[in-house]
């Protein structure tokens, strides 16, 4: 992998000494590094969140259920944007649709789960969301983990952010099927 940085001299004023700052330029993934490929795939499951936030908005009436749903989305949303714009600078083409076993390992929704929120009744709909959003954050911790120490500040940095605020998410997640007394669906498996 090629890297790049910059260094970064400052001459001082005033007192005639020179500062020396470094200040490393982010790094450019090669083509079909492990950074590319968490970022096409990572744009893809956010796809898929926003996809099923959006879709039991349409329906939901719990205001706990509508408030998680629009933070999932907005959040997802500015991070595609994001992605977008590095994989734009990268010269990589966009992350395509997973085969059933990757989307699996991925924590993704079938088709017909998705296709469940718009049908079930209400209360159903809502915790089906609940479900299927919780094994998908899931999903995203498994890829996310191993790039947060990757040497792509931006990369590493995003992996930590989603880390973090999905783990968040899960704890909620998990509160409020508690007190729907559902079951959480199980836990994606595997490498990614």
């Amino acid at each position: 992998m090629r890297r790049r940085g910059a260094l970064v001299v400052l001459a001082g004023l005033g007192m005639g000494g020179a500062l020396l700052l470094a200040q490393p330029r982010p790094v450019t993934p090669a083509p079909g590094s492990a950074e590319v490929r968490f970022v096409q795939d990572m744009r893809v499951h956010h796809e898929q969140a926003v996809t099923m936030s959006v879709l039991v908005l349409k329906v939901a009436r719990d205001r706990s259920v509508r408030s998680l749903a629009l933070d999932i989305q907005l959040g997802q949303e500015e991070q595609n944007r994001q992605m977008e714009a590095w994989l734009r600078r990268w010269n990589a083409p966009d992350g395509k649709q997973p085969d059933a076993m990757h989307a699996g390992m991925m924590g993704m929704a079938t088709r017909e789960e998705l296709l469940s929120l718009k049908t079930l009744p209400v209360r159903e709909a809502e915790t089906q969301y609940l479900r299927l959003m919780r094994r998908h954050h899931q999903g995203a911790l498994l890829m996310a983990r191993p790039l947060t120490g990757s040497p792509q500040p931006l990369v590493a940095g995003l992996a930590r952010q989603i880390t973090a605020t999905q783990t968040g998410e899960i704890r909620t997640l998990d509160s409020l099927l508690k007190a729907r007394g559902a079951q959480p669906l199980p836990a994606p498996h595997g490498r990614h």
